[in-house]
């Protein structure tokens, strides 16, 4: 056998394994210079930016542009206007620390950064490049509440208020980065991904549960159920000279992801104001959460 495929005449056996290894060394030449980077800075070689998603003028104002009357309040229902409007005093409020207290592109500099910033913080360094963030939009709207019902229990004292919410905003992020191939050497090659994340709709209940009167930590309780409905827009692009457009795996892999550390942190947990600190809450929480795993 070993003479057959080192002979110096040509035979069919030779035939064979020459063209499984040019099949093999094409493939690899395709992906690498065709898809991958492996450049030592890959982002000064991408031509490409992301599609940024439309932006609306950002909102500053006292009133709500989502915030809409209820149509009818029925004698027995409760009005969830005047907590629409909390809310969204307090998402505002959110939205300007994150801006710096700035407006305009200047305030948007400063949250770009911070958002840039904390993703670099928490990516696993093993799989991704530096991640590059190149717009934010922190939207102008908060979550809307309603059909509020109240559960008053005879057999038992623990009562709450469950809620629809509705959130519809112009939330969105542009970001670039690299998948980094580490086989069979380090840094092998790196494949660009571009990537524009944008909210389309969240919807679920909520349940808002008060403290007992003889709890020993006494905390306003918020959760989320795991059955919510979450729908992203996803537009991205993938490879380095030739490009692959909107992959829907890459979508279904970032709204999971999405929807499971949303569901993580279905709980949270408000101390009320001279009764517990929010130390005893934390640690609280993560003794709940080692007790669930």
């Amino acid at each position: 056998m070993a003479n057959l495929v080192f002979s110096l005449q040509p035979t069919f056996t030779q035939g064979l394994i020459l063209g499984q290894v040019s099949i093999l060394a094409l493939l690899v030449v395709i992906l690498k210079y065709l898809f991958f980077d492996s450049a030592q800075h890959p982002f000064e070689t991408i031509s490409y930016q992301p599609r940024e998603a439309h932006r609306a003028p950002i909102h500053n104002g006292d009133s709500a542009p989502y915030l809409k009357k209820e149509e009818s309040i029925d004698g027995d229902s409760e009005s969830t206007e005047w907590l629409n409007a909390l809310i969204q005093q307090v998402a505002d409020v959110y939205r300007s620390k994150l801006r710096g207290d700035s407006i305009g592109p200047e305030g948007e500099e400063v949250a770009r950064k911070r958002v840039e910033e904390y993703a670099n913080r928490i990516r696993p360094a093993g799989f991704l490049d530096h991640i590059t963030i190149h717009s934010v939009d922190l939207g102008v709207s908060g979550p809307r509440l309603s059909n509020a019902r109240l559960n008053q229990s005879q057999v038992s004292v623990m009562n709450y208020s469950e809620f629809d919410v509705t959130y519809t905003d112009t939330i969105s992020i542009s970001l670039s980065t690299s998948y980094l191939f580490n086989y069979p050497m380090t840094s092998f090659a790196r494949l660009p991904v571009s990537l524009t994340i944008s909210l389309s709709k969240f919807k679920s209940s909520i349940i808002i549960t008060p403290p007992l009167p003889s709890s020993p930590s006494p905390v306003l309780t918020i959760t989320l159920p795991q059955n919510f409905t979450l729908d992203l827009t996803t537009t991205s692009l993938m490879g380095s000279r030739a490009k692959l457009a909107n992959v829907p795996k890459l979508h279904e892999l970032i709204q999971h992801q999405v929807r499971r550390i949303l569901a993580s942190r279905a709980t949270w947990r408000v101390p009320l104001p001279g009764l517990m600190t929010a130390i005893k809450v934390q640690d609280e929480t993560h003794t709940m959460k080692e007790e669930r795993l």
